[in-house]
């Protein structure tokens, strides 16, 4: 990683190896020493394509929103994919897209005449809107008899609940839905009138505009906040405006490609965020790591560098920060392209915004950033805040390496207090649960946010999201004979009967009621016409148009992700099994389905991700370090790590300790992503303070033989370095966490908690305490001598 110390340093060593070292005749060597000098031929004119570039991407990153996808969460070829698909197609009130339109009026109620006639306006209005393309509808304003009337009206009285089908893709109702929204709740709400529209697409449609909002709110606190903390370290306004310029590069270009791609590839609505955040910690931390060895480095040339000491001190930044900056960026890609063994959409997009994020991290800092530095020269201490040691002056002893003395002194006992202390907080981990976002991901200001809960208020806990049986047969329900279709009605029976079923809606017992003996022949054609309206209506909802598939939804007593309604759903598709092997075609789907099958992935790849990552991770650290024992230790830390910060969350989101003061949503479960994400971004950037520490005590080892003073000039060298990193990290996930969504909020404070607890308990506790405990096995490897026999 770095270069072996063959020259009195005259600066602080600050990546692993000493300032104002020799050039080397390596292969890294040589190409920072033709990039350093490409980089100062070439200046101005890379100056311009960078600022060039920066201006087209960003353009194009302002389009990426309209452009993500509120899906991702179906698993191919799963039951509940299947299900979805069946729907869309041929039924009244279901459509491309379908909708639930919540009318609540805080004026009137039923029985009054001016709520039929103020709900019937909404509802004509809403119908009529050209962006939203209705198809058809059903509920309260298409019903006439009071029984099936009642079905659709609120316990309150107010409350009226029509179901719409659209000819709008999800895409282009995802874009359009929120500004209708918009417009109906400007419209309506002066009047005492409540309304909203209720669905996936409504919801994620929702979603996108706050990540937006977020987003925007996160820049704003994040930027200045790490402007103000890259003045604390670098002590200079121009080094501190060109490691945020780095950040914001990475940033746009990014999304600028993403924005490309999403017009080609479904990619979630959570990747913009998590981009950003990842981004420009990333991007920040990396150009901090250059600039401030090339500051020291510059300050080995002299008092007045020319332009040809410049260009020495960038060749040797890069052999050194470039370097370490690039092994870095490459573990942390590696370790983030696992997720692509999860077939999960949401999961493949947010891991394609990391790795391409951390791929422009690295091409900014490594090659744009060196332009960067040829063009300030000198200058790059320009603004310094309080006094600037001269070259040559000696360092002060470090409060870094007396901490790391103490700590060894005493091994066990800092070893055993600091696992004992992160066990504590691992252990409510144990009762960790996931599940998919629902409307709770939203804030409860949000219209669709307040129609859900007004659904579920009004009628039913499990109304606003049924599970969906699918039966499809080979030839129109009417045809079948008697025994087959009895068998259909012994399955809703059987439905209803289902612990933890409040009821099933389906047209199955009316039709029943009017012909006990052969009720499915009601839907022949010729029959159909003579039914009354109301069970028209109740046809053309439940059944297709060519009579061949059959919806029945089981409305549950819970929230969909509640553990009673996930039996429930288990206790429906056992019913269901049944049907099947009787020669129908049975799919069952629903928001829960299509949670528990996406939970089911992500359980199912968790083990071969991490496995993965983990053997990634190791062989990197094995070259690195050429020490069995070493990477070992490393991963164990990293799985203490985030075992305790797994507790965290599960303490703020799931029991909600602090969530009402720091004003944080819980829904008794973590986004099911969460877990997965947070385990390789953890142990990618945990991975990256490990090697640029460990390189550097590794290299006083080697040039010393002192086991213990090693670590502790180690830490001198490197801590006030990665802790700055750290308190950029922290600042930048906390930011977010407090602007974002739900989910941005969960994966924002973990990441926070995560770095905050490696940068404290990991690296000034554990790790001396451990090497101390090791000494040479630390760097034991089979069949190769240690470093200090080497050197003898």
């Amino acid at each position: 990683m770095t270069e072996p110390t063959t020259r009195t340093a005259t600066a602080p060593p600050t990546d692993g190896g000493p300032a104002g070292a020799p050039g080397g005749h390596g292969p890294v060597a040589r190409i920072a020493a033709r990039t350093a000098r490409f980089t100062r031929r070439r200046r101005r004119p890379l100056a311009a394509v960078w600022v060039l570039l920066i201006l087209v991407t960003g353009y194009g990153a302002t389009q990426l929103a309209d452009a993500l996808s509120g899906g991702g969460w179906y698993v191919t070829g799963s039951d509940s994919a299947a299900a979805a698909q069946r729907v869309t197609k041929g039924f009244e009130g279901r459509g491309k897209s379908s909708l639930t339109l919540v009318v609540r009026d805080t004026r009137h109620e039923r029985g009054d005449p001016a709520f039929e006639t103020r709900v019937r306006g909404v509802v004509d209005r809403v119908t009529r809107d050209r962006g939203l393309d209705v198809s058809g509808s059903y509920g309260w304003t298409t019903l006439t008899g009071d029984r099936a009337r009642g079905a659709f009206l609120g316990e309150d009285g107010r409350t009226a609940l029509v179901r719409l089908g659209s000819r709008l893709d999800d895409g282009t109702a995802r874009r359009v839905l929120p500004d209708i929204q918009q417009e109906l709740s400007d419209t309506y709400e002066p009047r005492g009138l409540r309304v909203s529209l209720v669905s996936q697409a409504a919801l994620w449609g929702e979603v996108n505009h706050l990540s937006e909002r977020g987003l925007v709110r996160a820049e704003l606190i994040t930027l200045p906040l790490i402007a103000l903390v890259l003045l604390l370290l670098f002590r200079s306004v121009a080094a501190a405006l060109a490691s945020l310029l780095v950040g914001v590069t990475s940033v746009a270009f990014t999304l600028g490609l993403l924005a490309l791609l999403a017009r080609h590839t479904e990619l979630s609505v959570f990747v913009q965020n998590a981009a950003t955040m990842l981004g420009l910690g990333v991007g920040v931390d990396y150009s901090l790591f250059v600039i401030m060895r090339f500051k020291d480095e510059l300050r080995a040339e002299g008092p007045d560098p020319c332009a040809d000491a410049v260009e020495r001190a960038v060749a040797r930044t890069l052999r050194t920060s470039g370097e370490t900056v690039v092994a870095s960026g490459v573990t942390i890609v590696a370790a983030m392209s696992t997720l692509f063994l999860v077939d999960l959409n949401v999961i493949w997009s947010m891991a394609l915004g990391a790795v391409v994020v951390v791929a422009f991290s690295i091409l900014t800092s490594v090659l744009l950033l060196p332009v960067l530095l040829h063009l300030l020269g000198p200058r790059i201490e320009w603004g310094t805040l309080g006094r600037r040691r001269a070259a040559g002056t000696p360092a002060r002893p470090s409060r870094w390496a007396t901490v790391s003395r103490a700590v060894m002194r005493r091994p066990v006992v800092f070893l055993g207090v600091s696992l004992v202390a992160m066990g504590v907080l691992a252990v409510p981990s144990l009762k960790l649960e996931t599940f998919t976002p629902d409307a709770r991901v939203v804030p409860t200001g949000a219209a669709v946010r307040e129609g859900y809960d007004t659904a579920k208020d009004q009628f039913g806990v499990g109304s606003a999201a049924p599970v969906q049986v699918v039966v499809e047969s080979r030839t129109p329900l009417w045809e079948r004979p008697p025994a087959d279709t009895a068998r259909l009605t012994e399955l809703h029976d059987e439905l209803a009967d289902l612990p933890g079923a409040a009821r099933v809606d389906s047209v199955v017992a009316p039709l029943r009621q009017a012909d006990p003996s052969r009720p499915f022949a009601l839907l022949a054609p010729r029959a159909a016409t003579a039914l009354p309206a109301d069970m028209r209506g109740a046809v053309r909802h439940f059944v297709a148009a060519d009579g061949r598939t059959l919806v029945m939804e089981v409305v549950g007593k819970d929230t969909a992700a509640s553990e009673s309604v996930r039996d429930l759903l288990d206790s429906v598709r056992t019913a269901a099994a049944g049907l099947s092997a009787d020669g129908w075609t049975v799919h069952v789907g629903g928001e829960t389905a299509e949670g528990v099958d996406a939970n089911e992935v992500i359980t199912d790849s968790l083990l071969p991700v991490i496995g993965t990552m983990l053997a990634v991770i190791y062989l990197l650290l094995l070259i690195t370090f050429r020490s069995v024992l070493l990477p070992l230790e490393a991963i164990l830390m990293n799985l203490v790590s985030m075992a305790a910060t797994y507790g965290v969350l599960v303490l703020v989101f799931q029991d909600g300790w602090g969530s009402g003061l720091l004003g944080f949503d819980t829904s008794g479960y973590l986004t099911n992503f969460v877990p997965v994400l947070l385990v390789t971004l953890l142990f990618s950037l945990s991975t990256d303070y490990e090697v640029f520490l460990l390189s550097r005590i590794r290299e006083d080892y080697v040039a010393t033989g002192d086991a213990t003073g090693s670590v502790a000039r180690g830490m001198a060298a490197t801590a006030p370095l990665i802790s700055g990193a750290a308190v950029l990290m922290v600042a930048v996930f906390t930011a977010f966490a407090f602007a974002g969504i739900l989910p941005i909020q969960q994966i924002g404070i973990g990441m926070a908690v995560a770095i905050a607890l490696d940068a404290t308990v990991i690296r000034l506790l554990v790790v001396p305490a451990s090497m101390r405990l090791m000494t040479r096995w630390n760097w034991w490897m089979p069949g190769r001598k240690s470093p200090v026999e080497t050197r003898r």
